[in-house]
């Protein structure tokens, strides 16, 4: 039932004077009457004044999930089970999407004033945030798929991710097993610092000097992550004529352009060109034909996610950072190269 101050009073057998000077904590008040007057407040689920119910019902547990390429298939599944996970938890979920050259941190920041959060899941975007941005976050927060730089200190911000340069290495290693010495390189902003397609870029660039094979700067290019993207950047190294036998392409959507470009210059994966990709999404399964990949294990990253940000909330734990292990997923997109 709804009770006002003038019922609590009744209830409480005492004026409502005080009753008003309980609530609000202020004026003499013996620790009996106190206790007399809370205890009725308690059983009833009194809200003293209008100010405070309104108080109360914006009072939010929401959880954000703020990303960056929404549109990245990987991200989909991951995404989903992110929002299944808060949901299980009673917690409202939101998702932000955040623009390509927006500070997601900063657009945080806002979000948290606008929607009382109280926690975010930061999916996708760069490595770049300094300790100070970190700071200016007021709840508990956690990377996914991206981490931070070495110069912030671990114990402000958790993260859960994969090693962007030891599964690149694996994928470009993979490839010069197979004999080959001329591996084109596809990803996003490879050559800017601080981004995923940087890290991946890195583990192939380290590859080629780890086996003795000189790094040449024509067989990396540029390109979004999707697949028509992939498919000009294939052309545009095809075009080149640098005797290209193998493709690391740093996403499963670029390898699927890539894949269709290599096959519309009339040659055959993998006999002619060798492709990899990056993520195990499931469209490269089934494309034709099935290509082979790093996949990440999106959904215990996801779940991951989720347990270490509510460990946070409840203060059951500090800050973590967990790092899992991708897979080499072979298909048949790749074989051993026959000496020319």
């Amino acid at each position: 039932m709804d009770v006002n101050i003038k019922d609590i009073a009744r209830i409480s057998g005492v004026g409502i004077s005080t009753v008003s000077r309980v609530i609000n904590n202020k004026g003499p008040v013996s620790k009996s009457t106190r206790e007399k007057v809370m205890s009725v407040v308690k059983e009833y689920n009194y809200i003293p004044n209008s100010n405070a119910r309104n108080l109360k019902t914006t009072q939010s547990k929401n959880i954000a999930l703020m990303v960056k390429g929404i549109t990245n298939p990987f991200f989909s599944n991951m995404i989903r089970e992110i929002e299944r996970q808060v949901n299980l938890r009673g917690y409202p979920f939101l998702i932000q999407q955040v623009e390509d050259g927006t500070d997601e941190i900063n657009a945080a920041i806002q979000l948290v004033k606008e929607k009382n959060l109280c926690g975010i899941i930061f999916m996708g975007g760069t490595y770049d945030h300094s300790e100070e941005k970190f700071k200016q976050l007021t709840v508990p927060f956690v990377l996914t798929t991206i981490t931070s730089t070495q110069e912030v200190n671990p114990l402000i911000f958790s993260s859960v991710i994969i090693n962007e340069t030891k599964e690149a290495y694996k994928a470009t290693n993979y490839l010069i097993s197979l004999g080959h010495t001329n591996i084109g390189f596809l990803a996003k902003s490879p050559l800017l610092d601080e981004t995923t397609g940087n890290r991946r870029y890195l583990g192939y660039k380290k590859a080629l000097e780890e086996q003795g094979l000189p790094y040449d700067s024509g067989l990396v290019e540029d390109c979004e992550y999707s697949p028509s993207s992939g498919f000009n950047a294939a052309r545009r190294l095809l075009n080149k004529n640098k005797g290209i036998t193998a493709i690391f392409a740093a996403s499963d959507t670029i390898a699927i352009g890539a894949a269709k470009a290599v096959l519309t210059a009339g040659l055959s994966i993998p006999d002619d060109i060798s492709i990899i990709g990056f993520d195990g999404i499931e469209m490269a399964e089934y494309y034709h034909p099935s290509l082979d990949t790093i996949s990440q294990p999106g959904t215990e990253m996801a779940l991951s996610s989720v347990g270490v940000l509510f460990d946070l909330i409840s203060g059951r734990s500090n800050h973590q950072h967990i790092v899992y292990d991708a897979v080499l997923l072979k298909r048949g997109s790749c074989k051993m190269i026959k000496p020319r």
